[in-house]
This record gives C-alpha cells, structure tokens and sequence, in this order.
C-alpha cells in the first residue's frame, strides 16, 4: 500500500510535475505567441507612426514650396497646392495623434508639434495674403524675414524627435523580445529536463516550447526586416552606430548617394564622405556628444558619388540598453541643397529690397499698430531730419509732421488715418513736411496699412516725395509757356490774352487802345555775319530799350524771330502811339555794344487803333504787321498807321504768292533774253536770261512785283532751278544751230544760292542740258558773296572748277569793298544802271563808273555795263575802254526766236568811232 502510496505519490508528483511542466511549457509558449503578435504590432505601429510623420513634413514642404511660389509668381495654382499641403500635414497629423496615444512620451510632444504646425500655417498665410494685397515685393519681404525657415527648421527638429523616438522604442521592444525569448529557452529547456523524466508530458511541453521559439525568431527576423525597409525608404541617409561611435549599418540611400559599400564605410570610414575642410570639426563634435551622451546636430559638406559636394543636416539620438546605459547610436542626415539654396535667393531677394528701399528717390517710413516708428530708409532720414535709430520707437507724428501750407495747421495724420480705414491714402494737396530743424519741404504721399496673416492690420506704410524741384518746374513751365525764352518777355499768347483784356476795358474807361509791330532793319545780316550768340545778345538789349520806352501799364512782347509786338493798354488818341513809337526809333537806333562790337539796328513800326483798325488783338496785330511793312517799304526806320488800302496790297500780295505756287505747274513763266555786246567790236558776245510772267489774267507782270514775293515764301528755289535749266537747254539749242553764243548769263537769288543742295542742282542741270559748263554765267550780288564768305569762296571756288564764270551783278550798289574781289573767283563785274544813267561830266555817276572800270581792268576783270540807253552813255563806256554793255539802246530783252535772230544777224545800231576807226554793225 505503501509502495502504492508512493507510487501514487510519484505518480501523482510526476503528473503533478507534468501538469506543472506543462503549465510551464504551456505559458511560456502562450507567452512566445503574445510576443510574436505584439511584435508585429509594434513593427506595424512605428511604420504607421513614421509614416505619418514623413506624410506630415511632405505636406508643410509643399505647402512651403508653394506659398512661396505663389508669392514670387502669383500663381493661383500654387496657392491651390498650399492648400492641398496644409490639408494632407493636417491629416497626417491626426493620425499621429491616434497612433501615439498609448505613449505619454510621445503625447507630450505632439502639442508642440501642433503648435509649430499651425504657426507655419499662420505664416503661410500671411505671405498668401500680402501677396495678393500689397504684391511681390511685400511678399518676399515676409519670405526673406527668415521666420518661416525658422518654424520650418523647428518642425522638422520636432519631427525627428518623435522618428527618433518611435525608432528608439522599436529597437528597444526588439531588446525586448530578444531578452524575452532568452528566458522562454531557459524555460523550455526546463520543460524539456522535465519531459525527460515525464517523456509524454515533457516532450509535448518541449514540442510546444519548439514552437514558440520558432514563431518568436521569426517576429523578431520579421521586425528587424521592417526595420530595415523603413529605414531604406526614407529620404534621408540613416545609419546606426555602436557606443563609440564605429558604425555599423548605413541604410540604402546612403549607399545611393556616396556611391560607397559597406566595407569602405564601416567603422569610422565616414570620415572620408566628409569634406576635407571640415572632417576636423564634425569628429571633435560627434566625438564630444557620445561621450557625454547629448543628441548630436550639425551641419556639414557630404560628398556626392560624382565627387561634389552638398550641405546636409546630421542628427543622432542615443538607444540606450534596459540598464540605462548608451548601446547604440542611430543617426540620419537630411540633404539641405534646396532648402539652402532657397533661403539664399530669399536673402538676395531681400537684400535687394533693402537696397532698393535704400536707393530710391523716395522716403519710406513703416509704424506698427500704436502709429511707433520702425522703419526709415535714408532719405526719409534726410527729409525728416531725424537719424534712423533715434526716430525708431516714436511716434509717428513727432517725426512727420504735416501741415497744410495756406492754413498752416496740422492735417490728421495719413498713417493712421490708413490703418483706422483699412485703405490705401494719400496725403490732401497742398502740404507741407516740418523738419525737425524747422524747415518745410512740400510733399506728396501714398500710405498703405500692413496686415498680418489672418488680415488684421499691424501698422502702416507711408512712401513720400519732395516736390519742391517739381513744384519749381511746373512753375517754370508755366512762366515759359507764357513767355519768350530769351529776352523773358511775354510771349504771343500771352499779349494775345493782355490785348483782349485791355480791348473789354477799353469803352470803360473812355480809352483807345494800340498795338505796334515791330521789325528789326538789318538784324538778319548781323545775326549771320557775327553768329547767333551775338544777335541773342542784341535782341535782348532791343527788348530792354523797348520796355523802357513802356508805362507801366503797357506791355511788349516777343513774337519770334527779329518781331517785337507793344500794345499800348490806354491811349486816348492815336498820337500818343505816334510818340511812344517815335521814343522807340530813336531808342533802338542808338548804338548797342555786344562784345567787342559797336552794332547798329534799326526798326520799322507798324501801328494798329482799337476800335478802328480792328475790334480783337488777332485783327490788330494782323493790321499793325501790314502797316510795318509799309514802313520798310517807305525807307525803313520808320512808323506807320494802317490804312485800310495796306489791307488791299497785303491781301494784293498773298494773291500773288498764291498764284506763283502754281505758275510753275501751268507753264506761266517765260525766260526773255538780253544781249552782251562787245564794245570795242560791236559783236554780241552773250545773253542775260531775264524771268518774266505771263499771268493769265494780269498779263505781264513785272519782276519787281513777284521776285521779291517769291524769295520772301521761298519759291525762288524751284523757280530758279527751271529758270537756269531752261536756259542751259536754250544755250544749247543756239549752239548746235552754230549761232555765234559765248556765254549765258543767269541771275542767281541768294535765297538759291543758300540753298543746300545749289551745287547739286547746277551740276545736274549741266548734266541734263549737256550745256558745257565754260558757257554758263552766274550772276551773283554782293550781298551774298558777304555772308559766311569761307562757305561762299569754297562754293565759287568748286563752280569755278567746273568752268562757270561768276559775275558779280549791280556792282556798287551793296557793301562795294575791294577786298571781297581778292578773295573770291570773280570773273566779271557789271556796273548798275543807276550808275550808268546820266553820265556826264557835270555828275558824280561819271566818277564812279570811271573808277569801276579802272578798277576792274586792273584786276583783269570784264567789265560789263548795264541800262545802256542812249548814245552819250556808249561813247563814254567806249572811251574809258569798258569792256561790254547791255541795254535798250542795243535791244530790249526778247523772246528765244527773237534772240536767235539777233545772234544771226547782229546789232543794227550804230556804234561810234574809237581813235578814227568806226565800227560797223554785224551785217
């Protein structure tokens, strides 16, 4: 019974000790399971969790890229990608909030997290914002502040904590799992022992310890592979090192980039992806931060495969062992290109605000929301007077202070005005600054309120101007729009408007009043003999005699040119203009010295009555021009009233004119021809083509009447080009019809001769005509071998190149110097006619001819007579030896086929006799 009861008992012991086992084996394999299922949890878990952290800093980066996109480009697209951003960050963020509750740890980081969230959203708003409100400039002002980067910089610190923190706390549960299974073996092998001695029991129990192992080695395999694919797939280059900081693991991007293996790279072979110039520092760093057990943060150079070089962010936390102590080291590095190279062009965007805000032209000042100053650039420094830190943190108002300048009272202040209406401003017209000094400076203004990201006005903006140079301007403008620019007198349409007023107060005040034109004598000469600077000169000493020559209440204007137009405000008869015009001649006749020179000028006045000569200043200083010009046709330095007949010869005159621009076009003109004879042989030796007009209704009219009406309107150019062909071409019909011609003489207009493109026209004429150039004769006056007389020589001097002879017409009529003959090539000069007429002994005109001719026999001139009449006037030509004569004694001038004839058959006249021999008409 006994053996039994023990048997029993060790029965009952072993089963006990089975049961026992068995519950042991049974638990510990229960607990192999729990571990496998709670490994993959957790290995499940922290991809979750880091996942919505990567998911999170995807979405801030884009929603950063993207407002700062839209505040360089404006794009909307850009804006709408903000959003998309900040939504997926949200979203990814509760997640984060979900998948972490269960660790206090991380749950005490997350309002931080939220914070630094929705600070970055705040700010990406702001610049959205002053974007749209204010404009580029304002927008990058906001990105360049560096704000941004430093909530984006502290996000991605707080993000890497929590990855840090999730990675560390997997690596931790796999120390776990692995001191776990440790025990689970020692169980088991319990079990085991006590299978041996229970076969059935502890073989069962071994089975199940077997199993449970198996299943833990492969959640810890599994955990430790998705680890590993975690820590591949990430954007930044993780890596794992032991206590002392000899690595151990790189994930694959590293690899990817540095294009090294793990051979090259294991223990401290990271050293040689550093750049060389600062190897030195990051090791003494790192080093110094796994000593002392600190998380380690640097920035540093890490070269690329292809051999350069890019900034990367390094940050590595500690994992320590169950005892508390450092085991391990896990680190990642965050390449930093775009986000550096962004922050740079956002600082050059910046510094070239702040350049430009320096160097503009205008003041700028910024307040915050209690209207303090926080912002000058230089000039607003210059125009208020204030330095730029001593203005910061004053009041606006004791910096810029605006009065009105007719009431001299302070306005309201633009700035805040601005911010209490949420408006753009500007400052009333009319205003003035008051510097700290003391001195005013008118200004102009726009003022503009700052907004911060939700909208709310934080301050204002004012941009500012000194208009004093405008202002000036705009009033010199105005005195030079209403005056002449050289003498400073009124100018036409002023004495237009001062003419017209004193007309309406005229039967007021019982009075009449004048207009009176004037006209410079001899002011053209001057002008283009001494040059323009000095005929400025004298037209300014003109304009001050005249006004002295003025009361008060008349007034003198400058019309242009050489005219000068006085009206006489209150006159109460025509005689008082008569006067102050005669005080004018005498005035302006004076000498006036200019420089080295003593000129002499002269005037002709012409003088219009209100109401009688017209009843508006257009109509009399219309009427007092008419009668100027009757004053220089009656002798100059003269006055005259209009009359209502100079109104007929002046519109007499514009008839004429008006006709003359079409006689061309209608053939009207007709070239006459006027022989040369020979004196000494009778023969004829050429013609001078003389222009006449056949009007078709005046008939003839005479040279006198139109030439000078065509060299006044300038259609003396065209017209004497066709004179001048026309008789080229004629020449040469006589020519080749083998008449007896020398040479065809045509009279050539200063006007003409001025002309730019005379040479031209002369020589294509030729050309044209195909006259040879040695039969052509010009005939020039004095008057115009005297003006700018180096360009003249040089134009005579090319003519004479091409064989045209030059002959000086009405000789000694104009400046009659004998210098003039040396200096040009002249080749013929022909006495006037008013020399010729009336020779006799008894008359001066016998001198002065008999002097002409010795002259010009000395120089070896031909010397030409001109009106030769009668027969008294040939023999006295004859007999001081005068080389040839034109005039009606020998013909009139005739048609072409009329000339011709005389060419054929001679003069017909009869000639007198020289020293017995007479000479007799060319049969």
């Amino acid at each position: 019974m006994k053996n039994r009861s023990a048997v029993g008992q060790r029965v009952q012991l072993a089963l006990g000790s089975a049961i026992l086992a068995l519950l042991i084996v049974g638990t510990v394999s229960y607990r192999a399971v729990l571990m496998s299922v709670e490994s993959q949890r957790w290995v499940k878990h922290t991809d979750d969790v880091l996942d919505n952290l990567n998911a999170l800093l995807a979405g801030m980066e884009s929603a950063e890229a993207s407002y700062r996109g839209f505040a360089l480009s404006g794009d909307e697209a850009d804006f709408a990608a903000y959003l998309a951003g900040i939504d997926n960050a949200e979203r990814a963020e509760t997640a984060v909030r979900t998948l972490t509750s269960d660790n206090p740890t991380q749950q005490r980081r997350l309002p931080h997290l939220d914070e630094l969230v929705s600070e970055k959203v705040r700010f990406g708003n702001a610049v959205v914002i002053l974007r749209r409100t204010r404009g580029l400039q304002a927008a990058a002002d906001a990105v360049q502040s560096g704000s941004g980067r430093q909530i984006m910089k502290q996000l991605y610190a707080s993000v890497q904590e929590m990855q840090n923190e999730e990675l560390q706390l997997m690596v931790l549960r796999n120390e776990e799992a692995e001191r776990r299974i440790t025990q689970t073996k020692v169980i088991v092998l319990l079990g085991t022992a006590i299978g041996i001695l229970i076969a059935v029991i502890a073989g069962w129990s071994a089975r199940r310890a077997h199993i449970a192992r198996e299943l833990a080695e492969e959640a810890r395999r599994e955990g430790e592979e998705r680890f590993r694919d975690l820590a591949n797939n990430i954007s930044q280059l993780a890596w794992i090192a032991d206590r002392n900081g000899s690595i151990t693991w790189y994930n694959k991007r590293w690899f990817d980039y540095t294009g090294t293996t793990l051979k090259e790279m294991a223990g401290s072979g990271w050293k040689k992806a550093l750049h060389p110039d600062q190897s030195e520092r990051v090791v003494e760093k790192i080093t110094r931060c796994m000593q002392s057990g600190e998380v380690w943060e640097d920035t540093f150079l890490l070269r690329a495969q292809d051999g350069t070089y890019h900034p990367f962010l390094s940050r590595a936390v500690p994992i320590c062992d169950a005892e508390g102590n450092i085991s391990r080291w896990f680190g990642t590095n965050t390449d930093i290109s775009e986000r550096q190279r962004i922050e740079d062009e956002l600082f050059a965007e910046k510094e070239r605000a702040q350049i430009t805000l320096k160097s503009i032209g205008d003041a700028v000042i910024c307040t915050d929301m209690e209207s303090n100053i926080t912002f000058l650039n230089p000039i607003a420094k210059k125009m208020t007077g204030w330095p730029g830190q001593e203005a910061l943190g004053h009041h606006v108002t004791e910096v810029f202070q605006i009065l009105d300048a007719t009431s001299r009272k302070t306005i309201p202040n633009p700035l805040e005005l601005a911010m209490v209406q949420n408006q753009v401003l500007s400052l009333p017209l009319n205003c003035v600054l008051l510097q700290r000094n003391g001195v005013e400076i008118p200004v102009e203004d726009s003022v503009a309120p700052i907004h911060d990201r939700q909208g709310n006005v934080t301050g204002a903006v004012i941009v500012f101007r000194d208009v004093s140079a405008a202002q000036a301007i705009a009033q010199q403008m105005a005195y030079l729009a209403q005056h002449d620019f050289l003498t400073g007198l009124p100018n036409r349409m002023l004495l237009n408007d001062r003419v017209n007023q004193a007309i309406a107060l005229a039967p007021r005040h019982k009075r009449k009043v004048a207009v009176l034109f004037l006209d410079l004598d001899g002011f053209k000469h001057i002008n283009d003999s001494l040059g323009h600077a000095v005929g400025d000169k004298l037209l300014q000493s003109v304009a001050g005699r005249l006004a002295n020559c003025l009361r008060e209440t008349d007034s003198i204007s400058r019309q242009g040119g050489d005219e000068f137009v006085v009206l006489l405000s209150e006159i109460e008869a025509a005689e008082d203009a008569a006067m102050i015009a005669q005080r004018m001649l005498q005035s302006v006749g004076a000498v006036h010295s200019i420089d080295q020179y003593n000129l002499h000028v002269t005037t002709s006045i012409g003088i219009s009555v209100h109401p009688d000569d017209g009843l508006d200043s257009e109509t009399l200083v219309k009427n007092a021009d008419i009668a100027m010009y009757h004053a220089k046709e009656h002798g100059r330095r003269s006055y005259q009233f209009f009359k209502q007949d100079m109104n007929l010869r002046a519109v007499e005159r514009q008839s004429i004119e008006e006709s003359l621009r079409n006689a061309l076009g209608n053939h009207e003109f007709v070239v006459h021809y006027q022989p040369k004879v020979d004196l000494r042989t009778g023969d004829i030796t050429g013609a001078e083509a003389l222009l006449r007009w056949e009007h078709p209704v005046r008939g003839m009219v005479s040279p006198a009447e139109f030439i000078p009406i065509a060299e006044e309107s300038g259609l003396i150019v065209p017209i004497g080009s066709w004179v001048l062909r026309e008789s080229c071409r004629q020449a040469c019909a006589w020519l080749d019809a083998g008449l007896p011609l020398k040479t065809i003489a045509v009279n050539i207009s200063a006007i003409e001769f001025r002309d730019g493109h005379f040479l031209e026209s002369v020589f294509s004429i030729l050309d044209e005509t195909g006259l040879d150039p040695g039969h052509l004769e010009l005939e020039l006056t004095e008057s115009i071998l005297m003006k700018s007389t180096e360009a003249t020589s040089l134009m005579l001097k090319t003519l004479r190149a091409k064989g045209i002879q030059i002959a000086i017409d009405d000789f000694g009529t104009g400046y009659s110097s004998l210098s003039y003959l040396t200096k040009f090539p002249v080749d013929v000069i022909k006495i006037d006619q008013s020399f010729v007429r009336h020779i006799d002994a008894a008359h001066d005109n016998t001198a002065i001819v008999t002097a002409i001719i010795g002259m010009g026999r000395s120089l070896n001139l031909r010397v030409v007579a001109e009106g030769v009449e009668s027969l008294e006037e040939l023999e006295f030509l004859q007999a001081h030896q005068c080389d040839e004569a034109q005039g009606y004694y020998f013909s009139r001038p005739e048609v072409a086929g009329q000339f011709a004839k005389l060419l054929q058959d001679g003069i017909t006249v009869s000639f007198p006799s020289i020293n017995g021999h007479a000479l007799l008409p060319r049969v």
